[in-house]
């Protein structure tokens, strides 16, 4: 069986680069999901040398990407369907991670109501808890 963290993460989620803002899935199951990113220099939303809120948001939409694409593909057999965000709420961010550093992102479903997934987001660098939200994420039925 193959490891979950050797998957190409481009069969998971629609985004293609230089729009990916996650390099792998670590874990994943019904209900949570993991991920990992290094933060590149030439990364779309780093800025003076920091990673900005825009890009940690949208690492944690790709995470919930990543999970749905890994159900979808893996347990199901179906094709990774295109999700958009509908809201955001509670976001803090404590601390911008600088380029270099190596982001941990992890969900965990609160509620899946027909298309609408509402998870629970953290993100840390380097062990330190540096965001969390809660992201409702509505799934179309346009397929990648």
């Amino acid at each position: 069986m193959m490891n979950i963290k050797d998957i190409d993460i481009l069969t998971l989620i629609p985004q293609r680069r230089p729009f990916v803002m996650i390099d792998r899935l670590l874990s994943c199951n019904d209900t949570e999901a993991t991920t990992d990113l290094i933060i590149k220099e030439d990364n779309l939303f780093c800025k003076d040398g920091f990673f900005i809120e825009t890009g940690i948001m949208e690492n944690i939409a790709q995470t919930c990407a990543a999970r749905i694409g890994y159900i979808n593909m893996y347990q199901k057999d179906e094709n990774i369907k295109i999700g958009v965000i509908g809201s955001i709420k509670d976001l803090i961010i404590t601390k911008l991670p600088k380029v270099g550093s190596q982001l941990i992102t992890k969900i965990k479903v609160l509620s899946e109501v027909f298309s609408i997934t509402l998870v629970e987001a953290e993100v840390y660098d380097n062990k330190e808890l540096i965001a969390r939200c809660e992201m409702k994420i509505s799934l179309t039925d346009k397929e990648i």
